[in-house]
């Protein structure tokens, strides 16, 4: 039984994405890697966060979710996720809108346009569990992809 992972979104099945990993044995986040290259323009108020696909869904467990974070040395190039985490509910993965595809959301913070490039190692990915409490009555079933819950 499969309890979680990565696949490549449809949209992206033929551009070579490569599905993120640890580096290393204790690594707590799996590397994830710009599906294609991006300019992330420098900041001037008003700036929209820019999106950077990723062409990649991940499942998990009903009791999990899993966050999007940013690499230590992303602040010293610039750049700044827009929400500080992203976090993707379980039954995020293959909804009607987009199949479950993540993104992430960057601020650029330097005085000049960030390149990135397909391949560049924009994130991480972590996987984590969560608590519900005691009179917990939610029943609520997902009917759309990005910020759907917001409605």
């Amino acid at each position: 039984m499969r309890k979680r992972g990565f696949e490549v979104v449809s949209e992206y099945k033929d551009k070579n994405i490569n599905l993120p990993i640890r580096k290393t044995k204790f690594s707590a986040g799996y590397d994830v890697e710009a599906a294609e290259d991006v300019i992330i323009p420098a900041y001037k108020f008003g700036t929209k966060p820019t999106l950077i696909p990723t062409g990649l869904k991940a499942y998990c467990e009903e009791d999990e979710y899993y966050i999007l974070v940013n690499r230590s040395s992303g602040p010293k190039k610039g750049f700044i996720m827009a929400n500080s985490i992203g976090i993707i509910d379980h039954d995020y993965y293959n909804n009607e809108n987009n199949e479950g595809h993540f993104y992430f959301q960057y601020f650029n913070f330097s005085d000049k346009d960030l390149e990135v490039k397909k391949g560049d190692i924009i994130g991480q990915v972590i996987f984590m569990k969560y608590l519900m409490v005691d009179d917990d009555s939610a029943e609520g079933v997902r009917t759309g992809g990005f910020g759907s819950t917001d409605k």
